[in-house]
């Protein structure tokens, strides 16, 4: 499957943990589920023109949701985090982790 740079990387993840992640020069993201560590890699590097060391994934799985008398599951998703050189630092993120 060929995925386009943009296409593998879907959006940041933004949350408490990932924050402290960013510490570390580790960035989270969500990316497309058919993904692989080496698209994803390849993806972050091109997008963000930094070198990539490490890329750990977690298919996140999807918990039951209710609304009223509506039972239902939020959605599945799959998350990269993604460690970089020493050195290297994400711009994108600077003013979400602070």
């Amino acid at each position: 499957m060929n995925l386009v740079a943009h296409d593998v990387i879907l959006r940041p993840v933004i949350t408490e943990k990932s924050s402290r992640l960013m510490e570390n020069n580790q960035y989270t993201f969500e990316v497309h589920r058919d993904a692989n560590k080496i698209q994803i890699r390849k993806a972050v590097e091109e997008i963000f023109k930094v070198k990539v060391l490490r890329v750990n994934t977690i298919n996140v799985k999807s918990k039951p949701k209710r609304l009223g008398a509506f039972l239902g599951r939020s959605r599945s998703w799959k998350k990269a985090i993604v460690t970089l050189a020493p050195g290297e630092r994400i711009e994108f993120f600077e003013g979400a982790g602070a």
